[in-house]
């Protein structure tokens, strides 16, 4: 069986992009979300994500997005210190993913403070009322070591069964339409860290899937890169395709992020009839996180049904 879970990140970032998300799922292929605990629109999106009746169906699974670069911390700043990057005109965490890259990989980023750390984001949500079906990290922080054995630990401290593979496998980065220098990039973190991803994960007693895919698309994703990585997808696994919907507007324009009209461009491709037919037409089967632990767990697998 092909299973296939389609994760929208940066759910309460802003209004518009909690929005998104919640439509991209009603209307389009997204069948779960990660929740940002210090993001701005934290409360909304916890609302929104409480009365919404596809969440109480477990239809919709919403998972904790530990965010450890460009972001306030919850933390006190004196207990995560190797995780912060400055303090005006509060402590907060790096602003970018190479700084904190070379720290990692230096061995400069304390392992117990991005436990601490993750484990105050994931309860902050839990104390909220969400069930959590998986934990990932923001720009996929987790793929190094030492981070990604603090995030384990926190899961598993936190009753969380399931965290983000966030290596992509090399059928879904060596597609025609790629960007041949990110694609590179993407294998060479692979070949570092991802071949112990799985045994790390497995010693916490968490499930995973075979790989992200999309990673290596963010930012640029067309319908043509989309369709693409599907038909190359494998007879069987269980693969997340990773995406973030939203609304162009001013608070997008003003969060500090990247991704600005690339949200509406993903939100139309998730929503669009092309979108569902070349699902279909590959037999991939839509799950999300709940479903992973669950067939770890040797229980059936839920399949929801293609929107």
């Amino acid at each position: 069986m092909l299973r296939l879970i389609v994760n929208a990140d940066d759910l309460g970032l802003t209004n518009g992009v909690n929005r998104a998300i919640l439509q991209a799922h009603r209307d389009g292929i997204v069948t779960s979300a990660t929740l940002m605990a210090n993001a701005p629109a934290f409360d909304e999106a916890v609302a929104a994500v409480l009365t919404s009746p596809a969440y109480q169906a477990k239809q919709l699974g919403i998972g904790c997005h530990v965010v450890l670069i460009d972001g306030v911390p919850l933390s006190p700043s004196e207990q995560i210190r190797t995780l912060l990057g400055g303090r005006s005109p509060a402590p907060h965490f790096r602003k970018k993913l190479w700084k904190f890259a070379l720290a990692a990989v230096a061995g400069r980023i304390s392992t117990d403070e991005v436990e601490l750390e993750a484990t105050a984001q994931i309860r902050k949500l839990q104390k909220a009322g969400i069930e959590l079906s998986h934990v990932d990290c923001h720009k996929h922080t987790h793929m190094f070591p030492r981070v990604l054995e603090g995030v384990l630990r926190a899961a598993q401290a936190t009753g969380v069964k399931a965290i983000r593979n966030p290596f992509e496998p090399a059928f879904a980065r060596n597609i025609p339409s790629a960007d041949r220098t990110r694609a590179r990039e993407t294998a060479i973190l692979e070949r570092l860290w991802g071949k112990n991803f799985g045994s790390a994960v497995a010693k916490h007693g968490l499930s995973t899937t075979d790989g992200s895919l999309g990673v290596t698309a963010t930012g640029t994703l067309t319908t043509e890169q989309f369709s693409n990585i599907i038909r190359n997808l494998p007879e069987s696994g269980t693969y997340e395709f990773v995406c973030h919907p939203g609304f162009y507007d001013a608070d997008l324009a003003s969060a500090g992020t990247r991704l600005l009209e690339s949200r509406q461009v993903e939100l139309d491709l998730l929503c669009s009839s092309s979108a569902r037919d070349q699902l279909r037409s590959s037999q991939v089967n839509l799950v999300n996180f709940r479903d992973v632990v669950s067939a770890t767990e040797s229980n059936p697998a839920v399949v929801h049904p293609m929107p």
